[in-house]
């Protein structure tokens, strides 16, 4: 019996039903396939794949894909070849991917269309100018060439070497029994393999685990009884692909006519919206998961949603960790619970489960102490357990190692072409056997000798975990020298409490060295404690433990030193850090700035006005002097905690900023091949501009149909005035502009008028912090494009109404800088964190010139209608004005501090607006000023028919100034605003003026903009650092999940 097979059994009794239920929770319905759209879809796939794949030796496919709607019918149709799947994790760093595609010598691999882009940049060594492609519905198949390798499976030939070898390797190391030394399982059997996986490697050398059908199909047969699976059940696919658990969840589901429930990854890093979706919206009745997994719930979450009386879930089997203790699991349950609770206990070299125990009701429900931990059960179909001593005799009572094997029940571990039927597998597991009984005590590397007595850290854990002040817990044996216990507590002033509750319940020698409270648990992507990031926790720790005292410069520098290497994850072993080194050169970015500086200022108990902007631009050595005038003024001079001081404006120099005359006559000229296009362009911060058409604009609903001329941007509508006024510090002129705020800090939404749904999304391969450019050619709109950068060095145009990708270009480096267009259109400029602005053809993204500044390039560039220049900041503190005509700079200026925001232009009066990161906001030369309580990375963003100028803020707020610097009114978010607003009119007809921002918590938030009064708000499933720009009904905007969005802006008779 197969995999495939017990799904086809299924499907024939329950063609009709819900087979499978993708949700990717954001307000839009679920999709759902029955049995027989998954069979047909497996089918047509595994056809596809025997018409274009010629397998030499070993049948295996690769599947590079996210969670979706069509991830079952892949599996099914890669197995029904036959072939074995070989999942390749997209999220999982590109050099253990490829190393696991290279060991396995895999020549094919399905590729989700959608996961193109990153499979290409991430793995561009593996293909070159003949690489084979060809198309299926959403997926491409990729044949892979792999050069200057050593193939460690030479399977045509060689096979009397390799028995040998392995014959030998497991007689001396398997404990093989020598009357089935002449039985093998061979893995180059047509129907042998259903999947290949990898170990974690959290414990060595990751190892290839290649699983026959044999191995895994009992796993199934069995749970299917034990679980009571029928076709009302719904189970949830918790595990990636890549951690074997998930082919239980899936064939276990499918085998049993139930239906399985799958979600993005990212909302399974959200508790609360992960526990709604499983149990208030899908009644999940099955859950298989890591302990880790369930407690980053909460114990209160659990309580009352997971295990509460009125719970769906019928089963919880836990697995892959040690189990809970039974105090820990009797708090977590909800008076009158129901649910069965289980035991699952296996290794991924012997796939998937070996064991299984059944937490009897009677056990759940008394309130005796056990001292023991909870059993691993028995044996499960076709599995034998074996506890040997260190000699290697199996052993009925006392402690040892547990292997796990069976006749069938065996995988090829790397390169094993054969394996004897009948092997046991060493586990590394530590077990206590009594009365017949199997206790689990710990893994291999978790004994440890501590004060002259062996330990198992494990029991640390539980101890701590039974403690009501304690949500979950780790602990963690710190370069072998200190025991660290981390805990996630609701209540910060608990600390001596438990060190003293600990002392009571543990042994001398088990007391930890240190407690340190944490957030919310790390953990891997199988579920699984995160050791590694535990040891950078308390890295951090011990390095920012409160002293309350610098003890002097020499201290200063060493702690800087630390906080720098911490924040941009250098090598704990780089003993000093050069004094030039410059902090976005060596891999800084703007999150990681505010990171430093938060810590810094935790370190010297000061706020340090105007370190943002010097971490910013110059070196360590700077950054520490900085730090010293501030903190040792005087060198005998004691420093106290209480000096702290406010944020200060820094002082602009005006001559000096005001730079070079913008009042310049026009400088381009365009050779005969030049073809100048008309079209209109949207940008952020509500720039719109029409070049050689005078009659398109009011179309867009966005400004005046009074147009003055052919050229023009939305900020010249109007004349501005009092713009020669001295510096004017903004003020509100009414203390009710403040924006309601609602008792739990959430904003009060008055009566929604508007509804916000996907269009469409285009993956991007990684972040996307850059905003999105919209061009409408005049006689042609149907072809209007976005074009917008992202973190993975590309560049792309997308159709506007489709999604659809027309090119896509890769840069020297990451891009947070939005794309402008030039004056004829035929170019795309954008900025790169290289330090290089480059200027690509429009049609095809073909590199035309490139421009080098003195730092990174984050600001997005502003083109001059009038003159054609194009004008953007760099961290080099300096505004340039480009003419990419003749490939030259025009002037550059120095603006007195670093330019992430992007320049707002303004033609009458030709004024050039910056914000910087000190908190300033300035119009050039300058006119007036006007002062946050955070750093701008928000841009300007005008709105000439109201008198208005909009931006964000760090400090969470929205602000809306008249022209003169007052402030009208300001709208408090929910998180920190860099986005810059977008300001529309209202597609229903009416003259309504709206503003569209973003808060980095991923919200979308509609505000009606001559009040701030909130409209609507929409959730997108990531962080959000792009601004929206709206066209029509529809919002562009992108997001840290990688993609980038179209929302459809729907309101009245429009829903």
């Amino acid at each position: 019996m197969t995999l495939q097979e017990l799904v086809h059994k299924a499907a024939s009794c329950y063609m009709d039903r819900v087979a499978v239920c993708f949700d990717e929770c954001n307000n839009q319905l679920p999709v759902y396939y029955t049995y027989k759209t998954v069979v047909d879809a497996a089918s047509e796939l595994s056809n596809f794949l025997l018409l274009h794949c010629d397998f030499q030796g070993i049948r295996e496919i690769g599947l590079y894909c996210q969670p979706g709607i069509d991830l079952p019918s892949w599996i099914l149709g890669i197995l029904q070849v036959p072939a074995a799947y070989v999942p390749i994790e997209p999220d999982s760093p590109p050099s253990l991917s490829t190393h696991f595609m290279k060991k396995c010598n895999l020549k094919y691999i399905l590729v989700e269309k959608k996961q193109i882009n990153k499979f290409k940049s991430f793995h561009e060594t593996l293909l070159n100018y003949d690489t084979f492609t060809v198309e299926h519905n959403d997926l491409v198949l990729f044949r892979l060439h792999w050069k200057n390798t050593e193939v460690n499976l030479m399977l045509n030939d060689g096979k009397e070497k390799y028995e040998k070898e392995k014959i030998k390797i497991s007689v001396s190391s398997e404990h093989v029994n020598e009357e089935k030394a002449e039985e093998h399982m061979d893995l180059r059997l047509k129907h042998c393999l259903a999947y290949v996986l990898h170990t974690s490697g959290t414990t060595g050398i990751p190892k290839i685990v290649r699983v026959p059908h044999k191995c895994i199909v009992p796993n199934i047969q069995h749970f299917q009884v034990l679980f009571d699976i029928t076709q009302e059940d719904v189970l949830f696919l918790a595990s990636p692909l890549t951690f074997d658990p998930s082919v239980v969840e899936i064939f276990l589901a499918l085998s049993s006519g139930a239906s399985l429930l799958i979600v993005p990854t990212s909302i399974k890093l959200l508790p609360s919206k992960l526990a709604s979706v499983l149990f208030s919206h899908h009644r999940v009745t099955v859950l298989q998961a890591t302990p880790t997994l369930l407690r980053r719930f909460g114990s209160q979450l659990i309580k009352s949603t997971v295990l509460s009386a009125t719970t769906s879930l019928r089963v919880l089997a836990l697995g892959g960790e040690a189990f809970p203790s039974l105090a820990v699991l009797r708090s977590w349950r909800g008076e009158g619970n129901k649910t069965q609770i289980f035991n699952v206990y296996g290794i991924t070299e012997v796939s998937s489960w070996a064991t299984i125990y059944r937490i009897p009701e009677k056990t759940l429900n008394s309130t005796l102490k056990c001292e023991l931990p909870v059993q691993l059960g028995f044996p499960l179909l076709g599995t034998v357990v074996e506890v040997r001593d260190t000699n290697g005799f199996t052993i009925q009572e006392g402690s040892g190692q547990v292997f796990l094997g069976g006749r069938n029940r065996v995988c090829f571990l790397d390169d094993e072409v054969t394996v004897p039927l009948g092997t046991m597998r060493a586990t590394g597991d530590f077990v206590t056997v009594k009365d017949g009984e199997i206790f689990f005590l710990g893994r291999k590397d978790s004994q440890i000798k501590r004060h002259g007595k062996r330990l198992n850290i494990e029991l640390v854990q539980q101890v701590a975990e039974e403690l009501q002040q304690v949500e979950s817990c780790a602990v963690t044996w710190y370069n072998q020298e200190k025991l660290i216990l981390f805990m996630v507590s609701k209540d910060a002033s608990v600390k001596e409490y438990i060190f003293k509750e600990l002392q009571k319940y543990l042994p001398s020698h088990a007391v930890p060295d240190e407690l340190v409270l944490i957030d919310s648990l790390p953990f891997t992507s199988h579920g699984k404690i995160d050791v590694s990031e535990l040891n950078k926790i308390y890295l951090n720790y011990i390095n920012l433990k409160s002293e309350n005292k610098l003890s002097g410069k020499e201290d200063l520098w060493e702690k800087l030193q630390y906080l720098w290497k911490s924040t941009l994850n250098l090598p704990e072993d780089l003993l000093r850090v050069p004094d030039e080194s410059l902090f976005l050169n060596s891999g800084g970015d703007s999150l990681k700035s505010i990171r430093l500086l938060s810590e810094i200022e935790k370190l010297v108990g000061t706020s340090l006005p105007g370190l943002l902007e010097i971490i910013l631009s110059s070196s360590i050595l700077e950054i520490y002097n900085h730090i010293l005038q501030t903190v040792f003024p005087d060198e005998d001079v004691t420093f106290r905690k209480s000096c702290a001081t406010k944020r200060k404006l820094s002082h602009i120099n005006q001559e000096e900023a005001s730079g070079t005359s913008l009042h310049q006559k026009a400088i381009m000229t365009f050779s005969c091949h030049n073809e100048i296009n008309a079209f209109v362009v949207l940008s952020r911060g509500s720039q719109i501009l029409s070049l050689n058409t005078t009659r398109f604009l009011t179309k867009l609903g966005h400004c005046s149909s009074a147009c003055p001329s052919d050229s023009i941007s939305q900020t010249n509508i109007q004349n501005l005035k009092g713009l020669n006024s001295p510096v004017i510090i903004g003020k509100s002129e009414d203390p009710s502009c403040v924006a309601k705020v609602s008792e739990d800090g959430k904003p009060v939404i008055g009566t929604q008028k508007m509804e916000l749904h996907v269009r469409w999304r285009s993956d991007t391969g990684k972040c996307v912090d850059a905003s999105p450019l919209v061009v409408i050619p005049t006689f042609d709109k149907s072809s209007t494009t976005v074009y917008i950068g992202s973190h993975s060095h590309r560049i792309k145009a997308v159709d506007f109404y489709s999604g659809k990708v027309k090119w896509e270009q890769i840069l020297g480096d990451r891009i947070e800088s939005s794309a402008c267009v030039s004056k004829c259109g035929n170019f795309i400029v954008v900025g790169c964190y290289n330090g290089l602005v480059y200027v690509l053809k429009s049609n095809s993204g073909e590199k035309y010139w490139m421009f080098t500044t003195e730092d990174a390039v984050k600001s997005s560039a502003t083109m001059d209608p009038t003159t054609g220049l194009i004008y953007i900041g760099s961290h080099d503190q300096h505004a340039y004005a480009l003419d990419i005509y003749r490939k030259k700079c025009a002037w550059k200026s120095k603006c007195g501090g670093t330019v992430f925001s992007s320049p707002c232009l303004n033609l009458i009066p030709h004024h050039l607006y910056f914000a910087t990161l000190g908190g300033l906001l300035l119009a050039v030369n300058p006119v007036w000023q006007f002062p946050t309580s955070g750093p701008i990375f928000s841009s300007p963003c005008t709105s000439p028919s109201e008198q208005k100028i909009f931006f964000g803020s760090h400090d969470c707020f929205i602000y809306c100034c008249n022209m003169k610097g007052h402030l009208q009114w300001k709208f408090e978010t929910t998180s920190r605003v860099y986005a810059t607003p977008f300001a529309f009119r209202n597609y229903n007809g009416s003259n309504e003026m709206l503003l569209a921002a973003a808060s980095t918590d991923g919200k979308v938030w509609i505000l009606e903009s001559q009040s701030g009064q909130l409209q609507s708000v929409y959730e997108l499933p990531g962080e959000v650092f792009s601004s929206p720009v709206v066209l029509e009904s529809m919002l562009i905007i992108g997001c840290r999940d990688n993609y980038v969005y179209c929302l459809d802006l729907l309101g009245g008779n429009q829903k």
